[in-house]
């Protein structure tokens, strides 16, 4: 019974001291005892469907208790620069969730994207810097093309083989072929697809792509962990499995032929070399940072499967896309990267997809007290960047809940982007991946479009605010073009 008296005069206490404290910060909703304001997220289909709504009522900046963690959610995009792009300094941490350790060998500062900034993480997007944002005219860009043009001849020819006109699963096939595109061009290595091996650990880096997207009630009330101890095993086994394949199938054998003396011939040996020669790097940070950029392939297959989606429910998308394929191609050949400029539409399509699923933009962490539109903020403190509003948000765009490739492109037909579209965020943390998705996602569709007309095999379900599909999702029906004319 003490017990019990005693707990009460605590969560009393700790009931007032937290009025007393959001009296003197920011607007927000007033939390319970524990679990804070996350019961206000639980009549939403998105945590950003309800920061947009709570934003109707406290503003475009509020405080908000989630468990025992303090967050901030900005919501309009004058106050996300200034977080990302003037005080980007200042907000350069990310969240120190169980989940986010469990999947990078029990530190998440293993991970580019999930880890606090430091000179480390600095130095290692360096090294990867001309291999995963290649320029137009550089020879890693040709490098790109040809690597998506081979991989797409073996993708077409497993495509012939599969049956036409019903419903398949064509998911797997198309992250297999994200994920040799990413393992030819990082690691001059590819794979078959019938190799279970690689076919496994497709689906465990899909499975974490979907898992990144989610969010949990342990990620802010960590007592829950023995509630999830089964979940924080499986992401531990699906880490430490692709971990083991990419060290035994990919990292010994370039090793073996390494050569510190000559240039590096790929992403994979440039980061050995530099293992060899920086005294501050670790053998962790290598196989992590590897890791983390071939699980860049889970980003494209999840875009190219919402987007087919799009194109299922609006197929004048599609038709206009075969239109620009065809007129290109002549039906001779098939598409590649520097087609793109005379291909805007079916860019702007891939551009309407993104801002559809508004895949929200990680947390940051504030690193120091600071400010945001003159609120004081303290170190610690998580900030949510509702770019959900700035994607479907009626201040931003004209009938945002249609689907309007059209939307992206000027007047003259060149594609266009306004400022405040920021799907793979902005600032020192932008997404440094974000041109091989443009790339490979481009060629994959206009490919799979150019040879097919498809349509839905199954209920297509998507979840708002979320770039990623299930693992296991809709089915479509892939029939076969006719062919296309071959002149004019």
């Amino acid at each position: 019974m003490l017990a019990l008296v005693s707990l009460c005069i605590v969560v009393v206490v700790w009931w007032l001291a937290t009025a007393r404290r959001d009296s003197k910060s920011l607007p927000g909703p007033r939390p319970w005892p524990i679990i804070g304001s996350l019961h206000v997220l639980g009549g939403y289909k998105s945590p950003f469907e309800a920061f947009t709504a709570l934003s109707k009522v406290y503003g475009d900046i509020f405080g908000i208790s989630l468990g025992p963690a303090q967050c901030v959610v900005v919501n309009n995009f004058r106050l996300i620069k200034e977080v990302l792009i003037n005080k980007g300094g200042d907000f350069g941490g990310r969240p120190d969730f169980l989940r986010y350790h469990k999947l990078f060998g029990g530190d998440r500062n293993n991970s580019l994207a999930l880890c606090d900034w430091s000179a480390l993480q600095k130095t290692r997007r360096s090294i990867a810097k001309s291999y995963c944002s290649p320029r137009f005219t550089s020879l890693q860009y040709d490098r790109v093309n040809e690597v998506g043009a081979d991989e797409l001849e073996v993708f077409l020819a497993k495509l012939q083989k599969l049956p036409q006109n019903t419903p398949i699963d064509i998911k797997p096939l198309i992250l297999g072929t994200c994920a040799n595109m990413f393992t030819q061009y990082m690691c001059s290595t590819r794979f078959a697809y019938d190799d279970p091996e690689f076919r496994k650990i497709v689906r465990y880096f899909d499975e974490i792509f979907w898992e990144i997207n989610q969010g949990y009630a342990v990620d802010f009330l960590p007592w829950l962990l023995p509630i999830y101890q089964g979940h924080m095993k499986k992401l531990s086994h699906w880490a430490a499995e692709i971990r083991q394949f990419i060290l035994s199938r990919i990292i010994d054998k370039h090793r073996a032929t390494l050569d510190i003396n000559s240039p590096p011939k790929d992403f994979t040996d440039a980061l050995l070399i530099h293992l060899e020669e920086d005294p501050n790097m670790n053998w962790q940070h290598i196989i992590f940072e590897l890791e983390d950029f071939i699980g860049g392939h889970s980003a494209i297959g999840n875009l190219v499967m919402i987007t087919l989606a799009s194109v299922v429910k609006y197929p004048e998308v599609a038709e206009h896309i075969q239109k620009e394929v065809d007129a290109v191609t002549k039906g001779k050949r098939s598409p590649n990267l520097f087609d793109k400029a005379n291909m805007p539409y079916t860019e702007a399509t891939l551009w309407e997809a993104l801002r559809k699923a508004s895949s929200p933009i990680v947390p940051h962490v504030a690193t120091t007290d600071t400010e945001i539109d003159g609120y004081k903020i303290e170190k610690g403190t998580m900030v949510f960047l509702n770019n959900y509003e700035l994607n479907v948000g009626e201040d931003y765009w004209n009938n945002p809940e249609k689907f309007m490739p059209e939307r992206f492109l000027t007047h003259s037909g060149r594609v266009t982007k306004p400022g405040h579209f920021i799907p793979f965020s902005t600032g020192k943390r932008t997404c440094i991946g974000q041109r091989l998705v443009q790339c490979f996602s481009f060629i994959i569709l206009a490919t799979i479009l150019q040879h097919y007309d498809v349509s839905a095999g199954s209920e297509m379900e998507m979840k708002p605010g979320c770039v990623a599909v299930p693992p296991d999702c809709f089915k479509l029906v892939l029939t076969p073009r006719k062919t296309p004319p071959t002149s004019g």
